[in-house]
């Protein structure tokens, strides 16, 4: 093992409670950490890894949120592999779209979604003598999305949605509880006003504060029918077959790494979240056990194809949340949140009036395009992407209830022909019932 400073590994190591941090740095220390299994992996000949030490901690994880020193970048490591980056960072290509996309359905794919935003709640300490128990990071987003928290426990995850007051969508946020903290993987385009829009809504007895952890943080995701076959081989078998959102921490090269069930587009794979000077070693790690690398472009398409609604494209004010079809992120029996009266209005009254579907198209199409039946205005498309083929077009969209169910025919644009179709992410969404407990 790569010897490291006894500073670097007690910042490094993962906090416990005040009475069992000596125990927890000194294992780290001298490599004698508790319930520890070995990755091992040849990368190439001339690459080689001797292992990886994973310590599993029933503890909140504590990044380091120094920038990771140069020779530990990722975007060097892609670019060397020939990946196109953008300037903001984001891992555009690898040339290999249809290959992901086909690992998706065949295989297992890794993506990079370092650029997707990160934000901590974490509760603090009110008074040296008497700390805080840490409940009030579960209340602040309890009132502030439409998922129920107070079900959960620590090394727990659910999906929230968060609202206006009349409950039109802002973002979908994947969510893990951890022991002292609450961690929220939301959408690039929305970080910073969820950041901003939690800050507003903390009073001075809330001991909450919110943190974007985005750039002090990486993020990956395993996409395809053989994550759970990747996990096995890096003896992280335990997290297979766990419930969505159920996550655990580790250790890799003494850097802190959090893996769960579920990639933000799916219940199945996994995510990653990491210390950015843990990612180099991550993605090789992934690449060695047969991952397809995946840039965001693919990414993309695979959103659409798989039916996740985005911001600015189906998630808007235009549309509310039961219109997006995000039953699985709303709670009806937890009291009051933001959004609540109008979503409890809205099911009372039957008054959800359009819901969002998948297309399959004859042809490209523009979002904003008019959907028609029988030449009369149905709805809008939101989002189009291609497919593996180039003679395969799909998109999402909005159409009014009873105009159009699964199977049927309608036209996009002028003369574009579309089939309604049930797509994976929307068709695994159960309405809540007034019994429901998340």
């Amino acid at each position: 093992m790569t010897t490291m400073s006894l500073a670097t590994s007690m910042r490094m190591s993962f906090s416990l409670s005040p009475g069992n941090q000596a125990l927890t740095r000194r294992a780290c220390v001298l490599g004698e950490p508790r319930n520890v299994a070995f990755w091992s992996h040849q990368l190439t000949k001339k690459e080689t890894m001797s292992f990886w030490s994973i310590y599993a901690e029933p503890s909140p994880l504590e990044f380091d949120l120094s920038p990771p020193p140069i020779d530990h970048d990722l975007l060097d490591t892609v670019r060397t592999a020939g990946a196109d980056v953008s300037r903001e960072g984001i891992i555009l290509t690898f040339h290999n779209d249809d290959e992901a996309l086909d690992a998706v359905h065949n295989g297992v794919a890794v993506v990079d979604l370092s650029h997707f935003g990160r934000i901590r709640g974490i509760c603090f300490f009110y008074a040296i003598v008497s700390p805080f128990s840490g409940e009030d990071r579960i209340q602040f987003l309890h009132n502030q999305s439409t998922a129920n928290f107070e079900c959960l426990r620590e090394g727990q995850g659910c999906d929230t949605v968060f609202v206006t007051p009349t409950a039109r969508t802002i973002d979908i946020a994947h969510a893990w509880v951890m022991k002292s903290a609450i961690t929220l993987v939301v959408s690039p385009e929305t970080c910073r006003t969820i950041t901003e829009m939690l800050n507003k809504y903390i009073f001075f007895a809330d001991k909450v504060e919110i943190r974007d952890i985005t750039k002090q943080t990486s993020f990956f995701v395993l996409v395809g029918p053989k994550s759970g076959q990747l996990m096995e081989n890096l003896n992280l078998g335990g997290l297979v077959g766990k419930p969505y959102g159920t996550h655990q921490h580790f250790n890799v090269e003494k850097q802190p790494v959090t893996i769960g069930v579920g990639n933000l587009i799916s219940e199945d794979g996994f995510s990653l979240l990491m210390s950015p000077m843990a990612a180099p070693s991550v993605w090789k790690a992934m690449l060695a056990q047969g991952a397809i690398p995946m840039g965001s472009n693919s990414w993309n398409k695979l959103r659409v194809i798989r039916g996740r609604p985005a911001p600015g494209m189906e998630l808007t004010k235009e549309f509310n949340v039961l219109e997006a079809c995000l039953w699985n992120s709303v709670s009806l029996n937890k009291g009051c949140y933001k959004g609540q009266e109008t979503i409890s209005r809205l099911i009372t009254y039957d008054g959800v009036k359009q819901r969002l579907w998948g297309f399959r198209l004859s042809a490209a199409a523009e979002p904003g395009s008019i959907i028609t039946v029988d030449g009369k205005k149905v709805g809008k498309l939101t989002s189009y992407a291609s497919g593996r083929k180039q003679t395969e077009h799909f998109g999402l969209g909005y159409i009014k209830r009873q105009s159009a169910l699964e199977g049927d025919t309608v036209i996009v644009g002028d003369n574009i022909i579309g089939t309604v179709v049930e797509v994976p992410f929307l068709s695994h969404q159960r309405p809540p019932s007034s019994s429901s407990t998340s």
